[in-house]
């Protein structure tokens, strides 16, 4: 495996971490463009490669965030993190609420909301196999969003 192949593990880490609950905060969806923008640009991957693997990235870390949620249930808003965020995760349970599996296909799109809204929906009690759908669904328009990004910038760029 040459060198630069290595790169591409960076791709679901990132992909991960800017989603997961409470990271996703700090970690911003621009350093996972930036990366698979220079990946594809300098033909050190293919979307072939980079998209799938920031899809598997996204989707475990929404499922990871689901089921903290149901595990944790009620119990979250009562931590100290959530008690500073309140008014943010207020917003995102209303939403949840209102709107069911929308509010999982518009929040993997919503960078302020994208790590809260899994684990707010496990909270909830939605059911799994619906939380999955919905969030199969928004993976993978997610996923398509990104690859667009990446060969429109990726013309900009060389």
């Amino acid at each position: 495996m040459h060198q630069h192949q290595y790169a591409l593990f960076a791709v679901p880490v990132i992909a991960f971490l800017e989603a997961f609950i409470g990271v996703g905060f700090f970690i911003s969806g621009f350093i996972l463009l930036t990366v698979c923008t220079i990946l594809y640009t300098e033909q050190i991957a293919t979307l072939q490669q980079i998209l799938p693997l920031a899809f598997g990235g996204a989707i475990l870390s929404d499922h990871c965030g689901f089921y903290l949620g149901r595990l944790t249930g009620r119990r979250f808003h009562q931590t100290q993190y959530a008690t500073k965020r309140s008014n943010l995760l207020k917003k995102a349970e209303a939403s949840i609420v209102k709107y069911g599996g929308w509010a999982i296909l518009f929040g993997r799109f919503m960078t302020p909301i994208r790590s809260f809204v899994p684990l707010l929906t496990g909270a909830s009690g939605m059911p799994a196999l619906k939380y999955s759908l919905y969030d199969l669904l928004a993976c993978t328009l997610w996923t398509l969003a990104l690859g667009a990004l990446v060969t429109g910038l990726g013309k900009f760029w060389s």
